[in-house]
């Protein structure tokens, strides 16, 4: 599991086998406060963060609910996103970085629909790990295609 995620975070960066915990909570919680920023957290959100952790990580079912409530409980106590970002920008790639707002756009769209407060946090995530608007862009239209939702931009 741990060869997979350090591939994942960039070719067995050292700093990705020692902080490989810190690594999935911080995707976990950022999913997490996606999955809740619209003050729904139904379960097609919450499944679709399990699904998510589960095969980016390379985690069996009880690994994935754990690790997302685990998430869910990091975004309760966040304040603010800077320090989750913050981690994300600093320990992946450009292309991981891309990776992981697709991760969110699944999961905002998750329940079918976007919230504006989905999309508003879409678009901060995205300034503060580096990913520009094309690319976010790009990510949300891969994200509709894959679960055959219609463009909505």
């Amino acid at each position: 599991m741990f060869d997979r995620l350090k591939i994942w975070l960039g070719e067995g960066d050292q700093r990705a086998s020692d902080g490989a915990e810190e690594v999935r909570l911080a995707v976990a919680a950022l999913l997490m406060e996606a999955a809740h920023v619209d003050g729904d957290l139904d379960t097609g959100e919450r499944n679709a963060v399990r699904r998510i952790l589960q095969q980016h990580f390379a985690l069996g079912d009880e690994a994935a609910a754990a690790l997302a409530r685990a998430g869910e409980h990091q975004a309760e106590r966040q304040t603010q996103l800077f320090g989750i970002t913050r981690f994300i920008r600093e320990r992946f790639s450009p292309a991981r970085r891309i990776e992981v707002i697709e991760m969110l756009w699944e999961v905002v769209y998750a329940d079918g629909a976007l919230d504006p407060l989905e999309d508003t946090l879409l678009r901060r995530v995205g300034g503060l790990v580096d990913v520009g608007d094309h690319e976010r862009g790009e990510a949300r239209r891969r994200v509709q295609r894959r679960l055959g939702i219609a463009d909505q931009s």
